[in-house]
This record gives C-alpha cells, structure tokens and sequence, in this order.
C-alpha cells in the first residue's frame, strides 16, 4: 500500500482501532474548542457566570460583573446547555463524516441517540459543575473543565457501540 493509499484508508471509516480514536480525539477536540468558545461567550455577554476571580478573567485582563453564587451557577449551567447544542451538532457532523461508520440508525434516530448519549453525560457533569461552584465556591474554569473531563469516556464508548456501527 503507497503512502497515498495508507492515507486515505486512515481517513477512511475502515481505519483501524487506534487510528478511530486517534480521529475521535480529534473530532472532540474540535467540539471541546467549540464548546468552551460558546461557553464563555455565553457566560461573558448573556449569561454573567464568570468572576472577576476567574483565571481566565485574570489571563485576559478581562472585567467581569459581580454576580451572586448562587445567580452565577445557574448562568453557568444555562450557558453549558446552549453550548452543548451548538458543539455536539458539529460533533456529530464529524464523527458521522470522519470518524464513525453511519448507519446503523436512520439519520435522525443517530442524531438523537448522539445527542441523549451526550445530554446523559453532560448533565452528569453540568450537576458536578454547578455543585462545585455553589457548595465549593470552586472557580466556572475549573468546574468547567471538570464537567468536560468526565463526558470523554462515556461518549466514545457509547456513541461507538450503540450510536453508529463502530
């Protein structure tokens, strides 16, 4: 097989195992950037849910309001739903294009089961995100990042055994 040949078989649904989730990583690194950009958007200009405290206020020499607890939580969990929205229809754009094997639902059933798949997890970690800021007075970066962390393994797992045809 030519370099050409190996190439475009990489690209191929028919990639092997490693060489799949290598593109998974990729597909959701795609999604995980789409994901934060809309959600710190959301969370600067309709949705105050980042302190002046906040690492990335402080990276940027951004400003940002006082909002209460309690008040920023909620903005924050509002703020992570609409951005999920907007990164899992590129998501699955992708994986479907790039990286799974469609067809084992109709399209719109596959789309649906992509997105319960991904509403299980992220409301798993949108909880985990909005304790940690409410009870733990934890800065929206790090909860952030902590609900992005726990939604990886569940999503491959289930979107290649139950979502497509691996």
């Amino acid at each position: 097989m030519n370099l050409r040949e190996r190439w475009n078989h990489y690209l191929s649904h028919d990639a092997p195992p490693f060489v799949q989730f290598v593109k998974y990583g990729m597909a959701g690194g795609v999604a995980t950037v789409t994901h934060v950009v809309a959600f710190f958007l959301l969370g600067f200009f309709l949705f105050p849910c980042v302190s002046a405290e906040d690492p990335l206020v402080k990276l940027l020499g951004l400003t940002a309001p006082e909002v209460d607890e309690s008040l920023r939580a909620g903005y924050a969990v509002i703020s992570n739903v609409i951005a999920f929205f907007i990164s899992n229809t590129v998501c699955y754009l992708i994986n479907r294009w790039f990286v799974f094997r469609p067809g084992r639902h109709h399209v719109v059933l596959e789309f649906l089961l992509f997105l319960g798949v991904s509403a299980v997890s992220m409301a798993i970690g949108s909880t985990v995100m909005g304790v940690l800021i409410q009870q733990f007075g934890v800065e929206t970066t790090y909860a952030f990042g902590a609900n992005i962390v726990s939604s990886l393994a569940i999503n491959y797992l289930m979107r290649k055994f139950f979502v497509f045809k691996g």
